[in-house]
């Protein structure tokens, strides 16, 4: 039987080494090739043409959902598994609903992650028991009260901005949509932040996503 083809895309270096070496101990595997963020995952993706892919959810320049749809109108046949340290749970099942086969924890055991690849190059889904728990008891227990809170303050113009930023626009193209200009997009954004207590866009969509207060159809 032939080796398993396997690309890695993970922005943390330390960790794309360390689970490159993992896998090239795995009689079977061969790692063909490593990415550090979205835009170069699909350029190799195309190009390697490999079996399975190891992909985090959440990546520079292009993020999972996207690069996943990319890929998978190329390579409908290459299986995709998330690899994820937290459960943004719209994240994860926006990427599910693209075409990725499963998704496991990054604190999964070792002998767990060669069996999801085994697993996802037949065709069988793969989902992490503990991740999928999470998920499943966060999506119930949002409820009005959750949706409440930083919400409240929020004006409808910084939710717009906030529901673009999520389809990944640039502060300019946000500008161009909204028709104002990007230094109003900047003041938005610095008070997005301290509404919601975090310190970057990427960290306010996820907030707005683990709250509610942006949906899966926000996403790319």
């Amino acid at each position: 039987m032939e080796d398993i083809r396997i690309l890695i895309a993970e922005e943390h270096g330390i960790f794309r080494e360390t689970l490159r070496t993992f896998l090239e101990l795995e009689e079977g595997f061969q790692v063909v090739g490593e990415a550090e963020d979205g835009e170069d995952l699909v350029r190799q993706a195309i190009a390697l043409k490999p079996d399975v892919i190891l992909m985090d959810v959440i990546m520079p320049k292009l993020n999972g959902i996207e690069a996943t749809k990319r890929i998978k109108s190329f390579l409908p046949s290459t299986a995709i598994l998330i690899l994820t340290a937290h459960s943004y749970e719209a994240y994860v099942l926006a990427v599910l609903k693209a075409g990725a086969a499963g998704f496991l924890s990054k604190g999964s055991r070792g002998k767990d992650l060669i069996a999801a690849i085994k697993a996802v190059r037949v065709g069988e889904p793969v989902v992490d028991q503990t991740a999928a728990f999470k998920i499943l008891t966060r999506l119930l227990s949002v409820t009005e009260s959750n949706r409440h809170g930083a919400l409240d303050e929020m004006h409808e113009r910084e939710l717009e901005v906030l529901r673009l930023a999520a389809k990944g626009l640039t502060n300019r193209e946000i500008a161009q949509e909204l028709s104002i200009s990007e230094r109003t997009v900047q003041t938005h954004f610095i008070n997005i932040f301290r509404k919601l207590n975090v310190g970057s866009r990427t960290e306010a969509v996820l907030r707005s996503l683990k709250e509610g207060w942006l949906s899966m159809e926000d996403l790319p």
